[in-house]
C-alpha cells in the first residue's frame, strides 16, 4: 500500500510539473571545462521504460527532473565550490528536499515518496551527471548512509526530529562511524557512550566524517557496553550543536574537494538514552544492513560518471591530432576504451541484478560486495586509461577526467576497502579458513 501511495504521489509531482522547482542561486564562475571540449555527450540513443531491465516511466521521469536541476542549480556552480573546498549543503540540499529527491524511498508520513530502493538507484545514477565527486558523496551520506537505519528501526519520535528534516533538506546529516584507528573494521571503534540515569555521556572521536563542518546531526556508532564487538554497539542520534561536541579540523584530501570532511572529538556530549537507533546493541547490525544500500548506491553513481568520462575521452581524442591523425583513429586507443565500455555495461548488469533481488527482500552482500570492488577497480582502470589519452591536458585541473582520477580513488578506500570486500565475498564462498558462512 505505501508503495502504491508513492508512486501515485510521484505521477502527480511529474504531471504537475512540481517534481522540481527552479530556485536559482545566483551568480557562479563559468566550468573551465567548456573551453576544451569536455561537455557531455551522450554514447547511444536513450534508453526507455520498454527497454530496462528495473526501470519504469516513473523512474526515468524522475531521473529526467534530477538532471534539469543538475543542470541549472550545481553544475554551473562546481568549479566554484571545488576551488572553495566545499559547497552550500543546507542551500543544495534544501533544493533537493524542495523537489523530493532526499527522500524516494522512505516512508511518505516522513515526507520522502515510499518508493523502492530502484528508485534510489535511479537518483544515484543521475547524480554523477554532477561534474565531481563530492557533492554526490555528500548527497548519498544523506540519503543512504545516516538514514537507513533511522527509517526501518527508529522511534516515531526520532523519525520526526531527525528523518523528517533530513528528508526535507532542513537539516544537514552526517556519519559517525570510522575512526583513527578504526576504518573498514568497524569493530574495532573506540568511541564511548556510557549509560547515566536516562542519558548516556560519549567520549571518543570520528574521523573521515563527510559534511561534518556542516551538519546538524550524526548518525554517530559508539560501544554503549563491555560486551562481544559485534553486539555492543548502538547507533545514536547527536545533535551536533550539543556542549562537548568538537570539530577539530577540515581535512585537505587528495579528491572530492567540494566535499568538505571532518574530525570530530566528543568531549563528555551528553544525549538522551531516547535518541537509541532501535535496540541497545544492534547498532553494528543495523550499520552492516545500511553498508548493502550504501555500497549499491556508490556503484550506481560512479557508473553514470564512467560512462561520461569515456564519452568525453571519444570526442576530444576524435578532435585532438597526433601524427596527422586523430588520437581515437590508433587501434590501442579505440579498443582500449571498447574495452572500458564492455566492463561499465558489466558492472551496470550487476547491479541492476542485485538491485531487483534486493528490492524483492533478499540478502544481496554478497553482490553487493562484488559490484562495490569491481566499482572500485574498474574506475582506477577508466581514470587511469583516459587520463593518458588526453595527453598534457588530462594533467591539468580544467578536465573532468583529470578531477574523476583524483575523486574515485576514494571508491576502493571508503565503505570498506577492496580487501574487506574480498573477504566478504570468501566467506559468502565458504573459502576462508575456519567456519563455513552457512555455519556461522
Amino acid at each position: 500500500m505505501a508503495l502504491r501511495e508513492g508512486a501515485l504521489r510521484l505521477n502527480v509531482l511529474v504531471r504537475s510539473r512540481h517534481f522540481y522547482k527552479l530556485t536559482s542561486l545566483g551568480g557562479g564562475v563559468r566550468s573551465l571545462t567548456e573551453k576544451v571540449s569536455s561537455k557531455q555527450v551522450k554514447s547511444s540513443a536513450p534508453e526507455t521504460a520498454a527497454d530496462h531491465l528495473i526501470y519504469t516511466q516513473e523512474h526515468f521521469a524522475l531521473k529526467e527532473s534530477l538532471r534539469k536541476l543538475i543542470d541549472q542549480e550545481i553544475n554551473p556552480y562546481v568549479d566554484q565550490w571545488e576551488a572553495e573546498g566545499k559547497f552550500p549543503a543546507h542551500k543544495i540540499f534544501k533544493i533537493l528536499g524542495n523537489a523530493g529527491f532526499l527522500g524516494v524511498n522512505k516512508p511518505v508520513e516522513y515526507g520522502g515518496l515510499g518508493l523502492d530502493f530502484s528508485f534510489s538507484v535511479a537518483v544515484a545514477e543521475e547524480l554523477g551527471n554532477i561534474r565531481c565527486g563530492g557533492i554526490p558523496m555528500a548527497i548519498g551520506v544523506q540519503t543512504d548512509m545516516t538514514t537507513p537505519a533511522l527509517a526501518r528501526f527508529g522511534s516515531d519520535e526520532l523519525k520526526r526530529e531527525f528523518l523528517l528534516p533530513s528528508i526535507s533538506g532542513d537539516k544537514v546529516a552526517c556519519l559517525g562511524v570510522s575512526e583513527v584507528g578504526a576504518g573498514s573494521d568497524v569493530s574495532s571503534i573506540k568511541t564511548k557512550a556510557v549509560r547515566k540515569g536516562d542519558e548516556y555521556v560519549i567520549n571518543g572521536g570520528k574521523m573521515w566524517t563527510t559534511s561534518g563542518t556542516q551538519a546538524d546531526w550524526m548518525c554517530l556508532l559508539a560501544n554503549t557496553s563491555d560486551g562481544p564487538p559485534h553486539k555492543n554497539k548502538s547507533l545514536i542520534c547527536l545533535p551536533m550543536n550539543l556542549p562537548g561536541v568538537h570539530i577539530a579540523r577540515k581535512i585537505d584530501k587528495l579528491g572530492m574537494w567540494s566535499s568538505d570532511t571532518a574530525e570530530v572529538f566528543f568531549d563528555d556530549v551528553h544525549v538522551p538514552c531516547k535518541n537509541v537507533i532501535g535496540q541497545e546493541g544492534m547498532g553494528f547490525t543495523y550499520q552492516m544492513l545500511q553498508f548493502q544500500e550504501e555500497r549499491l548506491w556508490a556503484v550506481a553513481n560512479i557508473l553514470t560518471t564512467m560512462d561520461n568520462v569515456i564519452q568525453e575521452t571519444i570526442q576530444y581524442t576524435r578532435q585532438r591530432k597526433i601524427f596527422k591523425q586523430p588520437v581515437l583513429h590508433h587501434q590501442a586507443v579505440h579498443f582500449r576504451l571498447a574495452e572500458l565500455q564492455t566492463e561499465v555495461e558489466l558492472l551496470r548488469s550487476l547491479l541492476y541484478r542485485a538491485t531487483a533481488l534486493y528490492i524483492k527482500g533478499n540478502d544481496v552482500t554478497k553482490l553487493a560486495s562484488m559490484a562495490k570492488l569491481k566499482g572500485g577497480r574498474l574506475a582506477r582502470e577508466v581514470g587511469d586509461s583516459c587520463l593518458q589519452y588526453w595527453g598534457g591536458m588530462g594533467y591539468t585541473s580544467d578536465v573532468l577526467v583529470s578531477r574523476f582520477y583524483r575523486d574515485s580513488r576514494l571508491m576502493s578506500i571508503g565503505a570498506g576497502a577492496d580487501e574487506v570486500m574480498l573477504g566478504i565475498i570468501c566467506k559468502y564462498m565458504d573459502t576462508l579458513p575456519g567456519k563455513s558462512c552457512n555455519e556461522r
